[in-house]
C-alpha cells in the first residue's frame, strides 16, 4: 500500500511507546487517525498532540470493544485502510511461576487483541475492495524464545503465526490487503510496567533500547513496500538462524541470556 495520504489508520495501543510513535509518524503521512488504548489519560494526551485524531478508549481483550472501535472508525471516516494491531503487555518469569491469571491476561491482550482486530476489521476491509494493510506487532520473542519469557514469547509466537495465516488466507482470495508482522528487539517503551518491572537487567535493556520513533519509521517503510517480516534489530538476526538450525537438527534451544526481547506496556 504505497499511498498513505488521505487514507485512514486505526492504531491500538496508541497511548505510548511504538503505538504513539506510529500515530505521529502516520500523521506526518497525512493519514486520518483513530487511536485506541485502555489507558484513557495517556490516550487523550496523545490524541491532543495530533489534530483531527479520534481517540476511542478500547480494551482489545474484549471482542465487543474492538467491534465498537471498528464501527466508530467506519462511521467517522467511511473506510479504514491500515489496521495496526499494536496493543500488548509483558510478563516475566519461569513458566511454572507465572500465575494462570497472568498467562490468560497476556494472551487476552497480545494474541486475542490481534485476533479481535482481524475479525472486526478484515471483513470490512474486504468489503471496501480497496488496497489496505494489516500491521501486527509481535516481537523478536515471537521468532526466538528467551528464557524466563514463556508467557510473553508464546503469545508473540502466536501473533507471528496469526500473521502468516492471515497473509496466506488473503492471498488465496486474491484480496488487495497486505500483511506485515513487526518483530522488534529492545525498544524504549513502558512495556515492563506491565510485567517484570523489578528486574534490573530487563530495566537496563529497555532503557538502552531503540527509540520508538525509529521502529515506527521502519514499520511505515514495510507497509509501503509490502514487506512481511519486519526486523528492526539486525544484530538479533543470527538468533533466528540458530533457531532454524536447531529445529532442523532436532536440538534443544540454547538457554538465552537476552530474556524478554521487546514490546511495550499497554502501548507497545
Amino acid at each position: 500500500m504505497r499511498s498513505l495520504r488521505g487514507k485512514t489508520a486505526v492504531i491500538t495501543g496508541a497511548a505510548s511507546g511504538i503505538g504513539r510513535a506510529l500515530a505521529h509518524r502516520l500523521a506526518r503521512e497525512r493519514m486520518q487517525l483513530v487511536l485506541a488504548d485502555s489507558d484513557r489519560k495517556r490516550l487523550r494526551a496523545t490524541a491532543a498532540e495530533i489534530p483531527g485524531a479520534l481517540a476511542i478508549p478500547t480494551d482489545v481483550s474484549r471482542p465487543a470493544a474492538v467491534e465498537a472501535l471498528a464501527r466508530r472508525a467506519w462511521a467517522r471516516f467511511g473506510a479504514v485502510h491500515l489496521l495496526c494491531n499494536n496493543a500488548g503487555i509483558a510478563e516475566h518469569g519461569a513458566v511454572w511461576e507465572v500465575p494462570l491469571r497472568r498467562w490468560r491476561k497476556v494472551f487476552d491482550v497480545n494474541l486475542w487483541g490481534a485476533v479481535h482486530g482481524c475479525l472486526s476489521f478484515v471483513p470490512r476491509m474486504l468489503a471496501q475492495g480497496e488496497p489496505a494493510h494489516v500491521l501486527n506487532t509481535a516481537s523478536m520473542a515471537g521468532l526466538v524464545t528467551p528464557a524466563l519469557s514463556g508467557a510473553y514469547s508464546a503469545s508473540k509466537h502466536a501473533v507471528v503465526a496469526l500473521s502468516e495465516a492471515l497473509h496466506q488466507d488473503l492471498s488465496l482470495r486474491g484480496a488487495p490487503i497486505g500483511v506485515s508482522v513487526l518483530c522488534p528487539g529492545w525498544v524504549k517503551t513502558r512495556l515492563l510496567e506491565s510485567g517484570g518491572a523489578a528486574d534490573p537487567v530487563l530495566r537496563a535493556l529497555v532503557a538502552g533500547g531503540t527509540a520508538p520513533e525509529a521502529i515506527a519509521d521502519r514499520a511505515v517503510r514495510a507497509i509501503r513496500s509490502g514487506e512481511f517480516y519486519v526486523l528492526t534489530h539486525p544484530e538479533m538476526t543470527p538468533a533466528i538462524r540458530r533457531r532454524a538450525q536447531d529445529i532442523e537438527a532436532g536440538r534443544a534451544p540454547a538457554t538465552s541470556a537476552l530474556r524478554l526481547p521487546r514490546s511495550r506496556a499497554g502501548s507497545r
